[in-house]
């Protein structure tokens, strides 16, 4: 069964085993200094590093530790192992998931990460990075506690994983890196990070609806977003649905890769589920009911809208969103539904709606806070430091022309071409969406 809710116009007056384990003892003596965090803490040195081979043998300590770690919904080990299920088994990707504990055992942090091959080329990145909107460490409450603490953490790392055999690397990836961790330091700052092409766009909520609703919207805009409802009441009734039944579930998962696809398509980029174990991670993910919110906007009998979000700790993180590209997008069946979804998020206690990763304009409407997204790129060997230099290279050029309008305006219109000679014309469409 589905909860669906009927949308009026608002009204102007209303306000596993340890096969894969390898375990190798280090000590770092740091110097003492003032902790980073505002709250003293005793000091927890990094004293051993385990890296597992395979999520079997992390999964038990990996879930234990998420209850009260610093991490995004992306570093959840059951995103993590979905996406290693069904797409990271295809590619050949090697988890590379390393622990450091203090000398108690207690764990500092987990960093999933991973090792496949990149033309040719022996990469470490993290696990799922791809499918992951933020890629970040679970990190133990006030840890790191020191200047430096996480830094030479790192060091021990890579030192531990090219002198273990089976884990050796050509090359360090660490791409979109945000600045903050669950609203803590990311840090990976503290290494030579470079800037992402892209930021991350949040939304700070308050109060009811209606008065979140009538601060952040002025009344011109409220005047056109209830003609806009207005209309679409013209082809059947305008429902929210919040998906909850499996078979509705699929239906709404279904129309959504449709929707997509054809996106995609008039963009003239990659569409990511044509790409193997895609479409299937999705599903398996959807599943999960305690993490993640499916749901969709009716206009009559067609699914005009459709999204799939994470609810975490008091976020709502917007992951996929699309929308029927027929007659109904004039009138943004798009907008309307976010709408809602920020009215849904109000009313079951978030205080943050995150966009995640992405510039896109309907985001910039919203938000009121921008999040730094950084990479960290970085040559282990002389093999590697060909395509390390290259990476840098486009992900400046990438940045430079997302940052100057008339590059960027060049590009998107070039690429829209490319969507239109593929053999899918772009209708006219919502803008913001």
């Amino acid at each position: 069964m589905s909860d669906t809710l009927t949308l009026t116009p608002n009204s102007p007056d209303t306000a596993t085993g340890t096969s894969g384990l390898i375990t190798v003892l280090e000590r770092i003596t740091l110097v003492p200094n003032e902790p980073l965090d505002a709250a003293p803490t005793a000091a927890r040195p990094l004293a051993r590093i385990e890296i597992h081979g395979d999520l079997a043998g992390a999964e038990a300590d990996w879930r234990a530790f998420e209850a009260d770690a610093v991490l995004t919904p992306f570093q959840s080990f059951v995103w993590i192992a979905a996406w290693q299920c069904h797409v990271g088994h295809l590619t050949g990707t090697k988890p590379a998931i390393v622990f450091g504990r203090d000398a108690d055992g207690r764990l500092l942090f987990i960093l999933p990460l991973a090792i496949d091959r990149h033309a040719g080329i022996r990469r470490l990145c993290w696990l799922a990075s791809d499918l992951c909107d933020y890629n970040a460490p679970l990190l133990a409450r006030n840890w790191p506690a020191q200047p430096g603490e996480f830094a030479a953490a790192w060091r021990k790392v890579v030192q531990t994983l090219r002198a273990t055999p089976g884990f050796a690397f050509d090359l360090v990836d660490m791409s979109k890196l945000p600045q903050t961790i669950d609203e803590v330091r990311n840090p990976f700052l503290d290494l030579d990070v470079l800037a992402n092409a892209s930021s991350a766009h949040i939304a700070r909520l308050f109060g009811t609806w209606d008065e979140y609703y009538f601060e952040v919207r002025s009344s011109a805009t409220r005047k056109k977003e209830r003609k806009q409802v207005k209309h679409l009441g013209e082809f059947g009734e305008v429902r929210f649905v919040d998906v909850k039944d499996s078979a509705d579930l699929d239906r709404t998962l279904a129309t959504l890769e449709a929707q997509k696809t054809r996106s995609f398509a008039r963009m003239g980029v990659e569409n990511l589920f044509a790409r193997a174990g895609y479409p299937e991670f999705y599903r398996d993910v959807a599943n999960n009911r305690g993490l993640i919110h499916v749901s969709r906007l009716d206009v009559g009998a067609t699914q005009a809208a459709t999204s799939l979000g994470l609810t975490f700790r008091g976020c709502y993180y917007l992951v996929l969103s699309s929308y029927d590209d027929g007659e109904l997008s004039k009138w943004g069946p798009g907008r309307a539904h976010l709408r809602e979804l920020l009215r849904y998020a109000i009313e079951h206690g978030q205080t943050r709606f995150d966009f995640t990763i992405g510039d896109e304009l309907y985001k910039r409407d919203w938000a009121d806070v921008e999040l730094p997204i950084y990479d960290y790129v970085e040559a282990a060997t002389l093999v590697g430091w060909p395509l390390a230099t290259a990476i840098n290279l486009y992900r400046r050029t990438k940045r430079f022309i997302k940052t100057t309008p008339a590059l960027w305006s060049a590009y998107s219109k070039a690429r829209a071409i490319v969507g239109k000679l593929s053999g899918r014309s772009a209708p006219k469409t919502e803008s913001s969406d």
